[in-house]
């Protein structure tokens, strides 16, 4: 059976662009070859980088990224890939006019429409998913790879499905490494997930030792994977998963707030984080860019809270935030 596979190369900045565009028109399964990804991980850029990497991702390291999409050979399907064109020519000239602001460079976004012969389309991308060591002890695993646990790990089983979150992304590992830092007893901490996608933060929050965690997720499609990763790791009675929109509706107070959202939805959440953590709480955000960096942290110090850290990792970063104590004089 014939499919259209449509590639956009772009640069890194512009495959976060792309994707974005993409999942505006219903498109939530992609694959993306970022060289840069592979250098990071071949200079051993982390201790515990994957144990596993197969040649043909070594190829070419100075080869220009892409992000491909796979669509039926049909009138609709076609349809639908002259339209992405035109969306992401549109792109390219809204960056080209400025109106993303003079350091954005989203390169050439170049897109290409290819006619493919492969019935295994929509699971190509899962030679690019083998297990990785994110943090000290959590280690994420996709449920088609083996992997021999070694003394002190914990084992994450995901099937990301229609849903982001496979530990690899930077903004991801930051949430975990930062979740494990601020764990220091796991079984007493409740935590809130907020906008949970697969369910890969609520469930390490669960191997971690919480005995009561909330995942928060609004599309319905991502609360069902994010359900079936709970099952496939054993941790219902920990862990329940939820439809909502960020933390409306939502009567739960937590230890720990963990949020992997985009900037703009950071900065909406926070007033509302304050109201939902104990006082001596956390509240771990990332998804945001490090040219928003400055103006996230702003917002959070603003909804009450005094920043902690802001780990970076490549173009991105994490903020760890506390409520800010009061503060009573002598006469009050």
């Amino acid at each position: 059976m014939k499919y259209l596979e449509l590639k956009v190369h772009a640069s890194r900045q512009g495959i976060e662009m792309v994707t974005e565009l993409f999942l505006k028109n219903g498109i939530d399964q992609v694959m993306i070859d970022d060289p840069a990804d592979m250098e990071d991980i071949l200079n051993k850029k982390h201790e515990y980088d994957w144990d596993y990497i197969d040649d043909s991702l070594k190829q070419r390291p100075d080869r220009e990224p892409t992000i491909s999409a796979y669509f039926e050979d049909s009138e609709e399907g076609r349809a639908l890939v002259q339209h992405l064109k035109l969306d992401i020519m549109k792109l390219k000239g809204e960056e080209q006019y400025g109106e993303y602001g003079s350091e954005a460079d989203f390169g050439r976004l170049y897109a290409e429409d290819i006619l493919v012969n492969d019935e295994d389309w929509k699971d190509k991308w899962k030679e690019n998913f083998k297990p990785v060591k994110v943090t000290d002890r959590l280690v994420v695993k996709p449920t088609w790879e083996e992997y021999d646990a070694k003394a002190g790990e914990l084992i994450l089983q995901i099937d990301p499905g229609m849903a982001f979150g496979t530990g690899t992304h930077e903004t991801t590992s930051l949430c975990m490494k930062l979740l494990e830092k601020y764990m220091q007893d796991g079984a007493g901490q409740k935590i809130l997930d907020v906008g949970c996608g697969s369910g890969i933060l609520s469930i390490a929050a669960a191997l971690l030792g919480s005995k009561e965690v909330l995942g928060i997720e609004i599309d319905e499609d991502a609360v069902e994977v994010a359900k079936e990763n709970v099952s496939l790791n054993g941790v219902e009675e920990a862990v329940c998963i939820r439809q909502g929109d960020l933390t409306k509706g939502i009567d739960f107070r937590a230890d720990i707030i963990v949020a992997n959202l985009m900037h703009n939805l950071v900065i909406e959440l926070s007033p509302s984080a304050k109201k939902h953590l104990q006082k001596d709480g956390v509240f771990i955000s990332s998804g945001i860019l490090l040219e928003k960096k400055e103006q996230v942290a702003e917002a959070v110090r603003k909804a009450g809270f005094e920043i902690l850290e802001i780990p970076e990792d490549g173009e991105w970063c994490a903020i760890a935030a506390r409520p800010k104590k009061k503060l009573f004089g002598i006469f009050g």
